[in-house]
């Protein structure tokens, strides 16, 4: 009996790596070993289980936020205001690079959806660097490194999904996760900054008579209908939360409404785009939630066979340090998102682990602030980052794969930074929730 739950994740797992769809992997392999297991009464189970997580208010949010970021993608926001920062600190060396940096983290903001930013910025800032002259690692870089900055900057999806998994507040989640956020976009400027001193041929300014074209236009009217108008809309979805005015719910409904409005501010808004985004939220929305009803047959098997209380047992019985625990978990959820995506990492690894560390008395809003940075960088590790396919499937001819991979690379070293400074200084993730508590 106690080799069940270590076969059945193993059968999971490569089934996984075999390229089999994830929803489907975790719910059929769940199905056929809950069948042979505990026989037809398992259909009594999971039917419960999955309307438990239907039912769940915290994930309406999901769809909601979703929806929103499409919204301001495809209503052209994102396109103008990568221009407009582009221009505005154009220049400066590594001006254009700051301004994906600012634009990544804004997007982020106001998206969530990795996907989205770095296709877009890739598509309009990539070509146009190259052309200036940058060097093209410091440019893809840059760009998929700020595309993943949505994965923990609030609203994001991660934490929503990671907030229902640990049990813990999700506006709570939003609040520890932000400074650590603006952490990262500050390591990711001050290594911008490294780059126009060390390697000044890499990152150089734009042209003079650009700048004066943009200067001789209506600069002002274009910085704030480009800038502040998106800007708002982040400061009231954040700020409804902060201040405890909605929940992360009701936030998201706001949310979705105000990239209504805006788009129709900036006139283009037709029922046309309303179809294509709904269409889009609906598709991405509907792989979440398949993903995590298989989720939840896996961790239904999995507990029913008692894999939780042997892992745990194990992992008590091998007298880890609480701290020594922590980083073999850290590893193992760094080294999956080499190979697979984040939700299935959520689903799958995280409710097994997390009893174990809530034995050990860590704090598990802590635990979800620094899974959420781990997780963060799956988008940017070879082979299958997904940051680094989104961008190569944009990128100019002449941009190589190799060059991606080289790109991302101090990136990596400077997320795995932030995800230790937060590590040894866990009060940087209730400095702002003691502040708003007050």
């Amino acid at each position: 009996m106690e080799l069940i739950p270590i076969l059945f994740f193993i059968v999971v797992l490569i089934c996984l790596l075999w390229g089999y769809p994830v929803s489907f992997t975790l719910g059929g392999v769940s199905i056929i070993f809950g069948v042979i297991i505990f026989g037809t009464n398992f259909f009594n189970l999971l039917p419960l289980r999955i309307w438990g997580i239907m039912s769940n208010y915290v994930l309406i949010a999901v769809p909601l936020f979703i929806f929103m970021g499409v919204m301001l993608e495809k209503s052209g926001l994102a396109e103008e205001l990568l221009e407009t920062m582009a221009l505005l600190f154009g220049k400066l060396k590594g001006g254009l690079a700051i301004s994906v940096l600012l634009v990544g983290t804004l997007l982020g903001a106001s998206t969530g959806i990795v996907g989205a930013t770095v296709v877009t910025m890739g598509v309009l800032s990539l070509p146009v660097m190259l052309k200036r002259g940058y060097n093209a690692k410091a440019a893809s870089g840059i760009i998929m490194a700020s595309g993943t900055l949505g994965q923990i900057i609030p609203p994001s999806i991660i934490l929503i999904l990671l907030g229902s998994v640990l049990n813990v507040p999700v506006g709570e989640l939003f609040i520890a996760a932000l400074l650590p956020g603006l952490i990262l976009v500050l390591l990711f400027f001050l290594w911008i900054v490294l780059l126009t001193i060390t390697k000044p041929k890499s990152v150089p300014a734009m042209p003079a008579e650009e700048l004066r074209k943009f200067k001789g236009s209506d600069a002002v009217k274009r910085i704030f209908s480009a800038f502040i108008l998106p800007s708002i809309l982040v400061l009231a979805v954040l700020g409804s939360i902060f201040a405890g005015f909605a929940s992360p719910t009701e936030a998201a409904g706001i949310g979705a409404f105000g990239a209504i409005v805006l788009s129709a501010i900036k006139k283009r808004f037709s029922i046309k785009t309303l179809k294509e985004v709904m269409l889009k939220t609906t598709s991405i929305t509907s792989m979440v939630f398949l993903i995590l009803v298989g989720a939840t047959a896996f961790s239904l098997v999995f507990r029913g066979v008692n894999g939780d209380r042997l892992l745990t047992q194990f992992i008590l019985e091998s007298n880890f340090e609480p701290y020594q625990f922590l980083a073999i978990a850290m590893l193992v959820i760094f080294i999956l998102g080499f190979f697979i995506d984040f939700i299935e990492i959520t689903f799958i690894i995280v409710p097994v682990i997390a009893p174990i560390l809530v034995q050990m008395d860590f704090d598990l809003l802590w635990i979800g602030i620094i899974i959420a940075m781990n997780l963060q960088t799956s988008f940017l590790t070879p082979p299958f980052g997904f940051s680094i396919f989104y961008l190569k499937g944009v990128a100019p001819p002449g941009v190589t794969t190799a060059q991606l991979y080289k790109g991302v690379i101090p990136y990596v070293v400077l997320q795995l930074t932030a995800l230790l400074l937060i590590i040894i200084f866990p009060e940087i993730s209730f400095w702002l929730l003691k502040i708003f508590s007050n």
